[in-house]
């Protein structure tokens, strides 16, 4: 591609100079809403065309979705971004009832279709991200260098890492928001039984994710009395983003308190993150809730947790850590793959 890239990303293929571009349908599909998007790719890299969101609970199948959104005309390539493990080209979602088969749906649609783990499309992502798409939190060495990882609470939570060549980077993807929740104080060890009498496994995600702020909150507002209004606006809106938007206004102090939680725990599993990948080039915060509690997280309570680990202590301080403002990466990311990678 010929424009340059703050994040270089190795990719498989190119698109030659006066070679037709090439029509991709890039989706990302979650657990709440499907994200579709119509590209346009050549050699100088991707053009977005148009794209709709819609709910995914409306819809029995991703087929549904894409014969609506095209009106039966057919794009040249198919490549989507899911919320879950792609194995073989198959993925069951992880909060969804969908089953999806590349192999199967390249027969139905009649072009060809890839399937690709959100976070590692949200990695291919960063091939298209501007400098005014970033939110810096810590500046980290200047002359930092090395592998990248990516956090990102959303629905669910994601994370995926960047092997660095010495040149450019390689997303990979990763389970790790469904790894063991690791409690440090007394309060988190009570959450975590709180939850694991309701769930049996605790996950990283029963906390850092928008399902998490849920969790922390209905622990620690049990057996208290709840604001009127608080329970009226939870009862008709998304009840995450109302406990993060009081405890932005300083409305609740459960709201607040709840929102402490929540940014120490990304915090502390972000550093983890860091320290499993060597991520030495930087850490970037993606997904839908980091944008929107951005003040949250230029403050203390982040740098103080961020930096909590013991005897890495100096590694983490080097690490660069930003924010992306972005949240269709994954759809900009399976866009990327479909278009120079497919």
């Amino acid at each position: 591609m010929a424009a340059k890239q703050l994040v270089p990303i190795a990719f498989k293929k190119e698109i030659s100079k006066g070679q037709k571009p090439i029509n991709i349908l890039a989706a990302d599909i979650g657990g709440t809403k499907a994200n579709i998007a119509l590209y346009t790719a050549d050699a100088e890299g991707l053009t977005l065309v148009t794209q709709k969101r819609y709910l995914s609970k409306d819809y029995g199948s991703l087929s549904a979705v894409i014969g609506e959104f095209t009106g039966g005309k057919s794009p040249d390539r198919i490549s989507a971004a899911v919320a879950g493990p792609v194995v073989d080209g198959k993925s069951k979602l992880t909060n969804l009832p969908w089953v999806l088969d590349s192999g199967a749906m390249t027969k139905e649609m009649g072009v060809p279709v890839c399937f690709i783990n959100d976070l590692e499309a949200t990695a291919y992502g960063l091939a298209g991200l501007g400098k005014d798409e970033l939110v810096t939190l810590q500046t980290g060495a200047p002359d930092s260098r090395g592998n990248l990882a990516i956090i990102a609470p959303g629905t669910g939570l994601g994370e995926a890492g960047l092997f660095f060549d010495g040149e450019r980077y390689h997303p990979f993807a990763t389970e790790g928001g469904h790894s063991d929740f690791a409690p440090r104080t007394k309060k988190d060890v009570e959450l975590f039984y709180a939850l694991q009498q309701q769930f049996g496994h605790v996950s990283w995600e029963r906390f850092v994710s928008g399902m998490g702020i849920k969790n922390i909150f209905h622990c620690l507002s049990a057996g208290r009395q709840m604001p009127e209004w608080l329970t009226d606006r939870m009862r008709d809106e998304d009840p995450a983003a109302v406990i993060s938007e009081a405890a932005l206004k300083h409305e609740d102090l459960i709201c607040a308190e709840t929102m402490d939680l929540f940014v120490r725990y990304l915090a502390t599993e972000a550093s983890s993150l860091v320290l499993k990948l060597m991520a030495t080039g930087g850490l970037y915060l993606a997904g839908g809730i980091p944008p929107k509690i951005l003040p949250l997280l230029k403050s203390d309570n982040w740098t103080r947790n961020f930096d909590n680990n013991g005897r890495m202590h100096e590694l983490s301080q080097r690490v660069p850590v930003h924010v992306v403002l972005n949240d269709k990466m994954a759809l900009q990311g399976a866009a990327y793959y479909g278009a120079y990678n497919m």
